[in-house]
């Protein structure tokens, strides 16, 4: 096997366990929602974003990206890219696949992380938008759980050879 074929393997591998690891891991840990409080304290505040952005930020944004890219090099060296994309033939598996991938990542990217920002206070926003946002993001994570589990099963598909369109 070649070297740069194993490079994008294990950093897809080591990557996606980090990402969809922090979406069960939120789920699990958080399985209601909870809403921005603008009536808490000042310090409960403090304490809740902190809680927040020790959890929710840093590492598992950039995976994501490094899960894409490393997925989409494995198709283009692979000589797959076009086909799966395109959704031809046995590569359509391991396509739609990629397709989840790239909408959970521009979910992630487009929609989660500039409503949380506004929760997080990283942008101003009234408590009102706060709230608004800190629900949007709730359903913004739901939805990426959820549609972790086509993901896998296509790449896995895609990935043994299983033509699901016979």
């Amino acid at each position: 096997m070649p070297i740069v074929d194993l490079f994008f393997r294990w950093f897809h591998l080591i990557f996606a366990l980090v990402w969809v690891g922090h979406n069960y891991a939120s789920f699990i840990q958080h399985p209601g929602f909870r809403p921005f409080n603008p009536q808490t304290s000042e310090q409960a505040r403090n304490a809740d974003m902190e809680q927040r952005m020790q959890r929710e930020h840093g590492t598992f944004r950039y995976a994501s990206i490094v899960v894409w890219c490393t997925g989409m090099g494995m198709l283009w060296y692979r000589g797959w890219l076009e086909g799966a994309l395109s959704l031809s033939g046995s590569l359509a598996p391991i396509g739609v696949g990629a397709w989840i991938g790239t909408l959970m990542m521009l979910n992630l990217w487009l929609i989660m992380w500039p409503h949380q920002k506004k929760v997080l206070g990283f942008v101003a926003a009234s408590d009102e938008e706060r709230v608004r946002c800190s629900r949007i993001t709730f359903l913004a994570s739901r939805t990426n759980t959820i549609l972790s589990v086509p993901l896998l099963f296509f790449m896995a598909a895609g990935s043994h050879g299983i033509n699901l369109w016979l």
